[in-house]
């Protein structure tokens, strides 16, 4: 289990899918990717994937770390490892195995919106999967005794964050951005609140949030859409009962007051994170963000690497990155270097912000960054469980499902003109938040 964040596109537009149209259910397609609802409110959206033998399925729960009290802190995540010690029809080791036995995999993590489930498996073994899932996710037993065991394993699991510097500066960087907003919050809880969660709490957030309408379930791979449906159903996907209780989510963040904070810690190295807060997922401006900052610290040719690694030989890691979710977004570099270079490194990282919001990037630079990220995309897309994101996503982030041509449009469709006016915008040193990780 992970507290992993997936990203991307899409939606769909279309037609009543032949033969589910007896049975009252609605389906749309275009281009390969089919999106059904069932009567009680459930939405499946999958991709056919010809020429692979695999099938990536997933079922995504909108209610996580942003729908919590500062109290219950850690919550959602603690029902995700719950549902995995035992269901009304198998033991924890029997649904680590269920799986497993056949080559398959099944995964689950939180993330900030979503708690989501994931399997894959051959294609001929795609019953077994929708029928672990739905058992794990919709019949778990959440038991008192479960949860004191497993408040054991989330408790070390902090501590492992706790001990892995270039993950636990995120979380203080996430928490200086966004302050006291649950946007700030850490996905895993503190040792405060995953010490006092009780078991009821976690039964009330399960009851709430795992209803078929407040679940979407995304799928690519060599699978028929209709075979899907009837996969799902005859594991009783369709037989969940109906419920609109919707999680409430809080109103937009906003970036706290930027400067960088310096939190001590004895360690061999010194962890830099610098960002600030941009644009949320349905902002068209997000493309252009991700061209930029691809340019900027997207690979061993961008900016950063050169400057800092290749150039000043200040650090071994040094990258930038983003986040879009439904109401915020983030974008930032991040760099591990000795703790007697850290200033020279970050100064080093402003000057080249500082370019980029100041001085204007070139037509080339723009158009080679383009071709980077277009790669990129394209290889992500002979993946199944790309694919997979990318159908949920449908539903997730209420955009229209592209074809990938379409895709690799956007991509193109940015222009120097809005590409300056992002890095103007978003790139400025003074607008900054920054976390300085590490001794001294």
């Amino acid at each position: 289990m992970n507290t992993g964040l997936p990203k991307q596109v899409s939606a769909v537009t279309g037609a009543p899918m032949g033969s589910m149209g007896a049975m009252g259910l609605r389906s749309d397609h275009d281009a390969g990717v089919e999106r059904t609802v069932l009567p009680n409110g459930l939405t499946v959206v999958s991709e056919r994937v010809p020429g692979v033998r695999s099938v990536a399925i997933g079922a995504w729960v909108r209610s996580a770390s942003i729908h919590e009290t500062p109290a219950e802190m850690g919550v959602s995540h603690m029902l995700e490892h719950l549902c995995f010690k035992g269901t009304e029809r198998r033991t924890a080791k029997e649904i680590a195995s269920a799986l497993e036995s056949l080559g398959g995999s099944l995964d689950a993590y939180t993330s900030r919106e979503h708690i989501a489930f994931q399997a894959r498996v051959l294609d001929e073994h795609l019953p077994q999967a929708v029928d672990v899932l739905a058992d794990v996710m919709f019949r778990p037993l959440l038991r008192d005794e479960d949860l004191q065991l497993e408040r054991k394993v989330v408790l070390e699991e902090i501590s492992m964050v706790d001990d892995t510097p270039d993950d636990i500066v995120f979380e203080l960087h996430n928490s200086a951005l966004w302050g006291d907003h649950p946007y700030g919050y850490s996905i895993l809880g503190t040792r405060a609140t995953v010490s006092s969660l009780s078991a009821e709490s976690v039964r009330a957030l399960h009851k709430r949030a795992f209803t078929p309408s407040n679940v979407v379930v995304g799928a690519a791979g060599h699978i028929p859409h209709d075979r899907l449906i009837d996969a799902l159903l005859t594991a009783g996907w369709g037989d969940l009962p109906r419920s609109v209780s919707p999680a409430v989510s809080p109103p937009p963040p906003v970036q706290a007051a930027p400067g960088m904070r310096h939190v001590s810690r004895d360690s061999a190295q010194a962890h830099i994170v610098v960002g600030s807060a941009t644009v949320p997922h349905a902002d068209p401006r997000r493309h252009a963000l991700i061209v930029v900052d691809t340019l900027l610290g997207g690979g061993m040719s961008s900016r950063l690497f050169q400057r800092v690694r290749e150039e000043l030989g200040l650090a071994y890691s040094i990258y930038a990155f983003q986040s879009f979710n439904h109401d915020a977004g983030s974008h930032g570099v991040y760099a591990g270097t000795a703790p007697e270079s850290a200033e020279q490194t970050l100064e080093a990282i402003r000057t080249e912000l500082s370019r980029i919001a100041t001085d204007a990037i070139t037509a080339e630079e723009l158009a080679l960054a383009k071709q980077q990220l277009k790669g990129q995309i394209t290889l992500s897309m002979e993946s199944v469980h790309s694919r997979m994101y990318r159908a949920a996503a449908v539903d997730l982030f209420d955009e229209p499902w592209l074809p990938l041509d379409d895709l690799l449009a956007q991509v193109d469709a940015v222009t120097l003109d809005v590409a300056r006016d992002v890095c103007t915008t978003f790139f400025q040193p003074d607008q900054l938040t920054g976390v300085h990780l590490g001794p001294g």
